[in-house]
């Protein structure tokens, strides 16, 4: 039993160390069984003894929690300084010092989100670290009617890069603007026999990929393909009827590799270019052309695009041209994050979110206005680097190295969520108090005017009714409807926040699901300007969104 007490303690103290002072009895049992499995068959005659320990080290300040951690769990704060170092990039294969060039190249399908930017920023950072060129390629050929072009996202992705600090060389390059540049690659193609005009049915089509049967329009010579190729230029055929293909093999064991598209009609008007073009290149093939004439040296994607990536040899062959070296990067998952930009636009085209910034989108600007730094960011990305292998990496990994930045500097405020008010009976006659803007600042002050009504939470309350606890900073009370003062001792019991009732200002918190949280915020924070970050005792960062008269709008960042 020695033992278990043992790591009972030092996981208690992390979590609550981790978790601004308050321990979960919760985690400290999957963190004991991680340890040793074996705790299963004894968890009943454990969870006393855990509920005791917890609710022991909950009593104690952050400074004595980390003083007790330190001795007993020392390696704990190794591994945290270890968790938070920048990772230095792996070299990239084949790259020379201020020789290489990079491409930025996202469909603007809507803004970057935080599952998307991973690649384009390893590109930005490849860039930098070989003091290369980085282009910015907006691949903006017609997609399919699920995934169409979103115009605001021709603003959206420009502004997420500016927000990341990603710097680019020379004007943006629209794929929109270079149509003539693939009907001349894809003229050359046919001349060479290594495309077709497809007229089949989809059903059709897909019978024969799927046996490795060639179907009639295969058999074409190039003159009858570049008379029904320009019929297609011409608008001769409406959207379906036709499709360049590509002749690879037709007993590729890959079904999906067998006669890819090139090209296809679109009736669709364009968000840049309306209805100017009729026939628009597969991204894949712009891609073949434009990484060779645009000079790129090294594309960095993920590793879901692999065949796309075997198209463009098949193409990159046909012109005898060189390939520029080409890294799959394996998929990530991020844990706690649901992405969808799909969702995200219909919702947001219907006004169910606010807009791209909703914390519900996950977008570049969402993390922006919650208060998610770019530089940690970027560092969250670098972590990650060149990993050819999919990976789960849970968000709360951005979240400390977003923390760290920002703990040194965030100034603490106290916030009141569904509040409780409690008057309180026989208090000393204290006006006013002052109390440090952050733990570690001796001389950065805060005045807080005083009285004998609160406000505290209805968790609190509803926990520590009839119980001896300790205003935060202030004194002792017996909590009830009708509260007593005891004592100002500051003695080891309970401390909860609180924030007087004539010193307030009614607050609302936007969650990262959407949920609004509102309560009473201490009058100080009127003083702040929109766009500070500060820290909500026992809440979480949070930074300020808007300011009305007697109202004020924060959006949660992280606890």
């Amino acid at each position: 039993m020695t033992d278990y007490l043992k790591s009972i303690e030092k996981f208690a103290l992390a979590n609550a160390f981790s978790h601004e002072g308050k321990a979960q009895a919760g985690s400290i049992i999957g963190k004991l069984i991680a340890e040793d499995e074996s705790v299963k068959q004894k968890m009943k005659e454990l969870a006393p003894q855990i509920g005791k320990v917890v609710a022991e080290i909950n009593k104690l300040t952050l400074k004595q929690q980390e003083e007790r951690l330190l001795k007993v769990y020392p390696e704990f704060f190794e591994k945290k300084v270890s968790e938070h170092e920048e990772k230095e990039l792996d070299a990239l294969p084949n790259a020379e010092k201020g020789k290489i060039v990079l491409r930025l190249a996202p469909y603007p399908s809507g803004p970057l989100h935080i599952g998307n930017a991973k690649t384009y920023l390893l590109n930005a950072l490849y860039a930098e670290k070989y003091s290369g060129k980085l282009l910015f390629v907006m691949d903006d050929t017609i997609g399919s009617e699920e995934k169409s072009i979103a115009p605001d996202a021709y603003k959206l992705i420009p502004d997420g890069f500016k927000w990341l600090n990603v710097t680019w060389d020379g004007p943006i390059v629209y794929k929109s603007d270079r149509l003539a540049i693939y009907y001349k690659h894809a003229e050359e193609i046919i001349r060479k026999g290594f495309a077709y005009v497809c007229e089949c049915a989809a059903e059709k089509l897909r019978e024969c990929r799927a046996k490795g049967i060639e179907c009639e329009h295969r058999r074409q010579s190039p003159k009858e393909t570049l008379e029904k190729w320009q019929a297609m230029l011409r608008g001769k055929y409406k959207e379906g009827q036709a499709i360049l293909r590509l002749k690879t093999s037709m007993a590729h064991p890959n079904p999906a590799f067998r006669d890819r598209v090139l090209c296809r009609v679109s009736d669709r008007k364009h968000p840049r270019v309306g209805n100017k073009y009729k026939v628009w290149p597969m991204l894949e093939f712009s891609w073949a052309i434009d990484d060779v004439l645009l000079g790129v040296t090294h594309v960095i994607r993920g590793k879901d695009l692999m065949m796309e990536t075997e198209m463009c040899k098949f193409i990159w062959n046909i012109f005898g041209w060189r390939a520029p070296t080409i890294i799959h990067t394996g998929l990530i998952r991020l844990q706690g994050v649901k992405l969808s930009k799909s969702k995200a636009q219909k919702e947001v085209k219907s006004g169910a979110y606010s807009g791209w910034d909703d914390p519900r989108t996950w977008s570049l600007q969402s993390l922006a206005r919650r208060g998610i730094l770019p530089h940690a960011v970027r560092e969250f990305i670098a972590d990650i680097g060149l990993n050819a292998n999919d990976i789960e990496v849970p968000i709360d990994n951005l979240y400390a190295i977003n923390r760290k930045i920002l703990d040194p500097a965030s100034h603490r405020y106290s916030f009141i969520a569904e509040p409780v008010e409690v008057g309180v009976k026989g208090a000393p006659a204290i006006k006013e108090i002052e109390v440090k803007l952050h733990p570690d600042k001796e001389t950065e002050m805060k005045k807080i005017k005083v009285g004998k009504t609160f406000y505290i939470s209805k968790k609190d309350f509803t926990a520590l009714k009839g119980k001896e606890v300790r205003l935060m900073h202030l004194y002792n009370i017996k909590l009830n409807p009708k509260a007593e003062f005891t004592s100002k001792e500051n003695k080891e019991i309970p401390r909860i926040t609180w924030v007087p009732a004539d010193f307030s200002v009614a607050t609302e918190v936007i969650m990262p699901d959407g949920a609004i949280v509102a309560g009473f915020a201490e009058k100080n924070c009127e003083k702040l300007k929109v766009g500070d970050i500060i820290q909500f005792e026992r809440f979480g960062f949070v930074r300020l969104d808007a300011k009305a008269k007697g109202k004020l709008g924060f959006v949660f960042t992280h606890n």
